[in-house]
């Protein structure tokens, strides 16, 4: 298998253990990226209150650099890069006069927009394209014993309903299961982190961060599958339980570093370190379950 990569902002920066682990793991399973050239920043979410056109300029340019030198589908990490890149791709489908504006800022760069290649979110390619019974097969360290809580969030399910249910997602589960590990059971998986509201309407956010960290006691790890949802749970730990009253502390590791664990990568290339909150009781029944060799 093949793919385009568009890793994003994010993946440069403060989430870079989502992209090298994102990287390994394909490596693993033998699967090609082909990074895309010269790609720009999605806009996330700042571009759209500034300008409309900018924001699906934005995520339009990679896309045309990304079919310019390949049709594959394009494989997207971050659930707001894969959004904000979707948006594009079925917008442009249906809005001819957005479609017009877009097409006219693409000629400035001699670009053009088919929409021949298909944007897929990581969990998409994981759960679709590569599937539990690869994993499984490629198994060398059970994660059995460890409960995992699935957390989808929001931008890689709402609006576009592609490859899960946006209210009751079960993509994840098949997947954690194939590693070894069970599913903990919860309401959560599919609930707002807050978002940027962490930055603008804090004490809003927290309630929402709160209300997932209390769910999920009782799992080991909770996966998440986008940067700033394993920002927002994982960075603001320590406030939220000073103001609970009470510790709500928890792991939050991204998809590709549990099935990387499974996969036996090592703990470099899946950059378990770089995770805020890695907590010493799921870190023994990490080292325990795989033989020695994971942190």
């Amino acid at each position: 298998m093949k793919y385009t990569y568009y890793p994003g902002c994010s993946l440069q920066a403060s989430a870079v253990e989502y992209d090298v682990s994102t990287r390994a793991l394909m490596q693993a399973l033998e699967i090609e990226l082909s990074e895309i050239e010269d790609w720009n920043c999605c806009g996330a979410t700042a571009a759209e209150p500034v300008s409309r056109l900018l924001s699906y300029a934005l995520p339009a340019r990679n896309l045309a650099m990304a079919e310019k030198h390949s049709t594959a589908d394009i494989l997207v990490p971050c659930s707001a890069c894969y959004l904000n890149l979707k948006k594009v791709e079925k917008e442009k489908k249906k809005d001819r006069d957005l479609s017009a504006q877009i097409d006219e800022v693409l000629k400035e760069e001699d670009l053009n927009l088919e929409n021949r290649a298909r944007v897929r979110h990581l969990l998409d390619v994981a759960a679709n394209d590569i599937g539990p019974g690869v994993i499984a097969d490629r198994v060398i360290h059970s994660l059995s014993g460890l409960k995992i809580a699935p957390y989808y969030g929001c931008q890689a399910l709402r609006p576009y309903k592609v490859f899960d249910d946006p209210e009751e997602p079960t993509s994840m589960e098949p997947l954690i299961r194939a590693c070894g590990a069970d599913v903990f059971e919860w309401e959560s998986g599919a609930q707002c982190c807050g978002a940027s509201n962490m930055n603008t309407k804090s004490e809003t956010a927290e309630i929402l961060v709160r209300k997932i960290l209390e769910d999920a006691q009782g799992a080991d790890a909770i996966v998440t599958i986008c940067p700033m949802c394993q920002l927002n749970l994982d960075g603001f730990q320590s406030r939220i339980s000073h103001k609970a009253g009470k510790d709500l502390s928890i792991s939050v590791i991204y998809l590709p570093q549990l099935i990387g664990a499974a996969l036996g990568i090592s703990k470099q290339d899946l950059m378990l370190h770089k995770n805020l909150v890695l907590k010493k009781e799921f870190s023994k029944k990490l080292e325990t379950v795989g033989g020695g060799n994971l942190l």
